[in-house]
């Protein structure tokens, strides 16, 4: 296939191909686990030709999780469009033709549809069978639960491959993921070469910390633990009368201090200043800790400890009124601000700082970056393991929380203008394992300077200034988000309606729609962001 054919005529071509049952996995290994077969789909798939027809070459064809800029290594193999290569890879490989591969995914965009409806004829034409599905619910347990032993599994997810995507809070985070035995490692087993090129990319020294990442790259293009696709920008798209006082674009997929207590807005005939935007919960709120800012609703009920500005680099307090870091990077202690409360009017404490982080460690779809900094705690393996009652790096004195680090990390401070605080008093009882399901994120309270006031799950939410707030009451009355998961299928139609002020998007659909709309600006922003196929390579059960 040198050109990408159309959806339609690949999707005839795939009824023709049909569809047989999954492959039974003989002994204890996993077709995947071989990287002749990963090399052969990534030489399978004429990504040049996806990117130039169906996403109107708006993304760069990816050859590494790390995007191209100054941390990116040159002369990595580009795994161009070569089935013959492919072919030969899986014959190497001794590919079983019989078996199906299972590939899933999360975004509810045509575009999606059609890209896997073009890797699955790719994929026919070099001999490997492929059934896609869309998962629905909550996508952390069936993406992310690593298994029981990470290096020989079984595996506790069912997929061969996901789509999906990375956007990274800092460099760490495309890589961490591989680390064995991590949170929401699912995919990976133990790699003695890999986790050593991991860690040492978490270097203090700037210049041996870029080092280390030329050094990975170079391993990860070679054996391919993941296969990249494409590279691609956030939109940031708002009405024309919205006024966002002067606040910067940045990666809106994470928090930095974008001051929504001062944007504004015409009042409507009911006399309210009503933001209208998407975000809200489909079935549930999203839990903080694996996607800190993906959704506009987390973005606005939680504040942190301290705050990042738009390049994502933390630089004052939020919760804390106050924070300092040692020189040596080993302690870091932050003293809360005197009257901050959550939404309910209680007050906020170290108890609860101290409680959350502890908490975090045992919940399994963690953010890579944050699974990292909470391991490099004082006495962190001694509290996970049952050892401990608590994590002994983590100590409380009046109003100051102290971070103790046996090992420095890079990231730390970064972290905790990502990931909130929560109301310890709500979580009693709660199995960690089963956190997203708690009964508090139907109706969850926060700390920021919104609060919820009315949800319909899937329906509508409806949230209001927190008046104890500390940074001052908004200015806007009333936030109105409609549910929307990652991929928003109504964002471009709502927007048209004059149904969306803010939002923000990675669809090429929408932007080329948004962009024809009159009332509407839209702001590319370059992020980290890559999408890629994560391979299982564990054997399943």
């Amino acid at each position: 296939m040198k050109k990408i054919a159309s959806a339609a005529l690949l999707a005839v071509f795939c009824l023709v191909l049909g569809a047989a049952p999954l492959a039974a996995q003989a002994g204890k290994t996993s077709p995947m686990a071989d990287p002749r077969v990963r090399q052969a789909i990534a030489y399978a798939i004429d990504m040049k030709a996806i990117v130039d027809n169906l996403m109107s070459g708006k993304a760069i064809v990816a050859n590494s999780m790390t995007p191209n800029g100054a941390w990116k290594v040159a002369g990595l193999n580009g795994y161009g469009y070569d089935p013959a290569k492919a072919k030969q890879l899986l014959k190497d490989a001794r590919w079983d033709p019989n078996y199906v591969l299972d590939v899933v995914y999360y975004y509810g965009d045509q575009m999606t549809v059609d890209l896997m409806t073009a890797v699955q004829a790719y994929l026919a034409d070099v001999g490997v069978k492929m059934t896609f599905r869309k998962l629905e619910g909550d996508l952390g347990s069936q993406l992310w639960v690593p298994p029981a032993d990470p290096v020989n599994g079984p595996s506790a997810v069912k997929w061969d491959m996901a789509y999906a995507a990375v956007a990274a809070l800092s460099m760490n985070e495309y890589y961490d993921r591989f680390i064995p035995g991590g949170a929401s490692n699912s995919h990976t087993p133990a790699d003695a070469k890999l986790t050593e090129l991991i860690k040492a990319t978490h270097a203090i020294d700037l210049g041996a910390q870029k080092k280390a990442f030329f050094e990975l790259q170079k391993y990860e293009n070679a054996v391919l633990p993941e296969i990249p696709l494409y590279y691609q920008q956030v939109f940031v798209v708002q009405s024309k009368r919205l006024d966002r006082a002067g606040a910067p674009y940045g990666n809106e997929q994470f928090n930095y201090d974008w001051n929504i207590v001062k944007w504004d807005l015409p009042k409507d005939a009911s006399g309210k200043k009503v933001l209208k935007t998407n975000g809200g919960p489909v079935s549930f709120f999203e839990a903080p800790f694996l996607n800190p800012g993906l959704f506009m609703s987390t973005k606005v009920l939680f504040d942190h400890l301290v705050v990042a500005d738009a390049s994502l680099t933390p630089y004052k307090g939020q919760l804390a009124s106050s924070y300092k870091v040692s020189p040596d990077g080993k302690t870091i202690s932050f003293t809360l601000r005197d009257g901050i409360a959550w939404h309910d009017g209680s007050p906020i404490t170290p108890e609860d700082v101290k409680w959350t982080y502890e908490f975090s460690a045992k919940v399994p779809t963690l953010n890579a970056v944050f699974g990292s900094m909470l391991k490099a705690l004082e006495g962190y393996q001694d509290y996970k393991e049952g050892r401990a009652s608590e994590i002994r790096g983590i100590a409380i004195k009046g109003r100051t929380v102290t971070f103790t680090y046996a090992t420095p990390d890079s990231n730390a401070l970064l972290c905790f203008s990502q990931f909130p605080p929560l109301p310890k008093k709500h979580f009693a009882g709660v199995d960690p394992l089963q956190f997203q399901q708690a009964a508090f994120w139907q109706k969850p309270v926060g700390s920021g300077p919104f609060m919820l006031k009315e949800v319909s799950m899937g329906n509508y939410a409806t949230f209001v200034p927190f008046k104890q707030y500390f940074g001052g009451t908004a200015k806007i009355d009333e936030i109105q988000m409609y549910p929307s998961g990652e991929s928003d299928p109504n964002f471009s139609k709502n927007a048209a309606a004059g149904q969306l002020d803010y939002g923000y998007t990675k669809s090429v659909e929408d932007v080329l729609a948004l962009e024809k709309l009159a009332n509407l600006k839209v702001t590319p922003v370059d992020i980290r962001y890559t999408r890629l196929f994560f391979v299982n390579k564990f054997p399943k059960p």
